[in-house]
């Protein structure tokens, strides 16, 4: 995926009410950004922090992608993942998948959730795939998800498991918005409800996949996967 125009860098000056950022441009001047993520963003909020904008597309100036850290980059917006996986999944760029012909996103499942995509083979066969956006790593070389209660994430793990009790493919696939990493795992210490989730979806069929990404001021892209 690629930005145009490219990013362009700015020192954090403080998040707050979630989806604000202040931010001091490089020609010293100060804007407002939206930050498109929800959760807390541990380690990736602290003030003096250089970071990377978009243009805005709503009444905001300025979007914030990217927060650099002393173990890397990482990617904060999580409107990206989906993006990123359905371009892949209609590009056949995923060899997991590459036997599914048609993608359809956001279908309804379970007793109240929408799947991110709903993959279908010529022989009929079906895949339920879930999307998750992971930016936490505290120990290095491990991505973790999530970094805070994602009690909306749990249910999506118990309605994939049903689906392969039903006969179907699903997986959890995680897009690790980190380019320093090499494994993955929930964070059971944050979310301990998403972490038992997470192991009876493994334990039912559920396939779990994680790709960490490449990132620069001109694009991200999935870039291979890691262990999980």
């Amino acid at each position: 995926m690629r930005f145009d125009p490219p990013l362009v860098p700015a020192t954090l000056d403080r998040r707050y009410k979630r989806f604000l950022a202040d931010v001091t441009l490089e020609d010293g001047g100060g804007a407002t950004a939206h930050v498109a993520n929800s959760g807390k963003m541990l380690g990736l909020d602290a003030p003096g922090s250089r970071v990377w904008l978009a243009p805005g597309t709503g009444k905001l100036p300025w979007s914030l992608k990217f927060v650099e850290t002393a173990r890397g980059w990482a990617g904060v917006d999580t409107h990206l993942p989906n993006r990123l996986v359905g371009e892949a999944l209609r590009a056949g760029a995923l060899p997991e998948f590459t036997d599914y012909r048609d993608v359809r996103a956001e279908v309804r499942y379970g007793d109240a959730s929408r799947v991110d995509f709903l993959l279908s083979a010529p022989d009929g066969g079906r895949l339920w795939l879930e999307v998750k956006n992971v930016h936490l790593q505290r120990t290095p070389g491990l991505a973790e998800f999530p970094d805070c209660a994602a009690a909306r994430s749990a249910r999506h793990m118990g309605d994939l498991a049903r689906q392969v009790a039903a006969g179907d493919r699903a997986c959890a696939f995680f897009v690790v918005q980190l380019d320093s990493v090499d494994r993955f795992a929930p964070a059971a210490d944050l979310d301990p409800l998403f972490a038992r989730a997470f192991g009876e979806a493994r334990a039912a069929g559920v396939e779990i996949v994680a790709y960490a990404c490449a990132m620069n001021p001109e694009g991200i892209g999935l870039a291979r996967r890691i262990a999980a």
